[in-house]
């Protein structure tokens, strides 16, 4: 029999990590996991810059500022399109409705690229149109994703954020 309060003679591992395992701290492994725990974080973070630079984008023909130039009420498509992304730079910019404002203004910088920007030459290098480019793929991006961390929706407890959350949490698969 062993006494229970006789000192243990198992030794305790304390080999180090090899450089190469997945439990070593400077391992691809290692710090694919501690991204993986920031990316609703730096999702959260490109959201509200994307509806932020956007609602800029939006605001300067709408009110002249920001270097740009009024354009007058109701001038078809520019003031229209302007009030438009305005609304949804904001919403994107809050995380509310962040899907659905984000499809709103792909297809409205799509719009302006096909109508206004790509009618001057083929790529956007040539015909001026990288921002407008740029917007409609980043906000398609935002479609897929959701609104990552940080969005009203969350605070709220509606719309497809916390849905979403509410699966993760369960452990169900998302259905894509």
């Amino acid at each position: 029999m062993t006494d229970p309060n006789a000192p243990s003679t198992a030794k305790a591992d304390t080999t180090p990590a090899t450089p190469g395992s997945p439990d070593a701290p400077g391992s691809p492994a290692s710090l694919t996991a501690r991204l993986n725990q920031a990316q609703p974080y730096a999702l959260g973070l490109f959201r509200i810059v994307v509806g932020l630079l956007f609602a800029c984008h939006s605001a300067s023909p709408l009110f002249g500022v920001l270097g740009g130039s009024a354009v007058p009420a109701g001038t078809w498509p520019l003031w229209y399109a302007a009030v438009i992304q305005l609304g949804a730079g904001i919403l994107v910019l809050a995380g509310l409705g962040t899907r659905s404002a984000a499809f709103l203004a792909s297809g409205s910088m799509a719009y302006a690229y096909f109508k206004v920007h790509q009618p001057e030459a083929l790529l956007p290098i040539q015909n001026g149109g990288e921002s407008a480019a740029m917007f409609c793929w980043a906000f398609a991006l935002l479609v897929f994703t959701g609104p990552g961390a940080l969005a009203l929706d969350r605070l709220f407890g509606s719309g497809e954020a916390t849905t979403a959350k509410a699966r993760e949490d369960r452990g169900a698969p998302v259905a894509a």
